[in-house]
């Protein structure tokens, strides 16, 4: 487990401990739809926005991923470095 994930476990724990898988998906899928909102106002789609409210949001997104990986005892940064590989065998003549 990375320093940002043993963090995310530790501030849970301190708080009661982790919420149920269902309920982990649910307040992802809410922190994703408040970082939509935020990045269409920030692309100026859905009023005006700002990069620190972009910032919060993506910070919330990445707190409630971290959290099911916790529950699921996946290591997040070996998570993306397996897809990092994966899209540059997969896509690398489309990129070019």
């Amino acid at each position: 487990m990375n320093e940002l994930q043993k963090e995310v476990d530790a501030l849970v724990k301190d708080f009661g401990g982790y919420w149920k898988p269902f309920e982990m998906l649910a307040a992802l899928l809410e922190e994703l739809g408040e970082f939509s909102d935020e990045l269409l106002k920030f692309e100026r789609v859905k009023g005006e926005g700002n990069i620190e409210k972009l910032e919060e949001e993506l910070g919330d997104v990445l707190f409630a991923l971290m959290c099911i990986a916790n529950y699921y005892d996946l290591n997040v940064e070996e998570a993306t470095r397996k897809s990092i590989l994966k899209y540059r065998e997969r896509d690398r003549e489309r990129w070019k």
